[in-house]
């Protein structure tokens, strides 16, 4: 049975981004930018950091990651945020089955996938109702012939520092490197943000932007966040950013 699919419409036009599917071309830069914090797994802090109202909660599924959810956060912790915010599970090379066990179990609406899952994997999940983010790993350059084959099948992407892990290095990349980008997905920047980009990042204007995720320059320890932190780079990013 295909779990329920969110309307996704209504996340875009909060902030001002068509849809991966809405587009012939790159996005234009969104009105504010979406902001998922990523690698929660305390109780106490998912509380403050809901609080804060991020568009997006992401709880990491890998088991050799530092933020790995395994165990340590009931599943109905994360049933129980508010609707508002979408629940993203984090992969990598997963199985389809055992991803939508996953969400089933936590009530997840959404997946960011880490690895080197093919397009055919991101249909089986956009086509069982989830909210699909496909992650790609940046270095001194960006391919984008090999997005094509996942523009059917994402609903974001999402641009990552590359690294050792496949995630979490805590290194920025250039950014000025996703200048060209021409792809109807829009995506989200990834990879050592912190406070000290805040300006800059409320600033930014790229073809296809849409949302940065947040992770380990907002952490005390591996999955703690700092809600103060993040609530001072959530109002920056949504204060700051001129309305177009």
């Amino acid at each position: 049975m295909k779990t329920p699919r969110p309307d996704i419409s209504a996340l875009a036009a909060a902030a001002g981004v068509p849809g991966a599917k809405a587009a012939a071309a790159a996005p234009e830069a969104p009105a504010r930018l979406l902001v998922k914090v990523c690698g929660m797994r305390d109780e106490a802090a998912l509380a403050g950091v809901a609080a804060l109202g991020p568009d997006f909660l992401g709880f990491i599924f890998a088991p050799k990651s530092p933020r790995f959810v395994g165990e340590v956060l009931a599943p109905e912790l994360v049933r129980a945020l508010p609707p508002t915010i979408w629940k993203v599970g984090v992969f990598v090379n997963e199985t389809t089955a055992n991803i939508l066990a996953a969400a089933q179990r936590f009530g997840l609406a959404a997946v960011q996938l880490h690895g080197q899952e093919s397009p055919a994997q991101c249909e089986e999940l956009n086509e069982a109702g989830l909210l699909v983010l496909k992650a790609f790993s940046v270095g001194e350059a960006v391919d984008f012939d090999a997005l094509l084959p996942y523009v059917p099948f994402c609903d974001y992407f999402l641009f990552d520092t590359k690294g050792a892990a496949p995630g979490g290095n805590g290194a920025v990349f250039n950014w000025n490197l996703l200048q060209s980008y021409n792809l109807p997905v829009p995506y989200f920047l990834a990879g050592g943000l912190g406070l000290e980009h805040a300006a800059e990042l409320a600033a930014l204007r790229l073809p296809g932007l849409a949302g940065v995720d947040l992770n380990s320059g907002f952490e005390t320890a591996p999955g703690m966040k700092d809600a103060n932190r993040l609530a001072q780079m959530l109002t920056q990013l949504r204060s700051g950013a001129p309305t177009l």
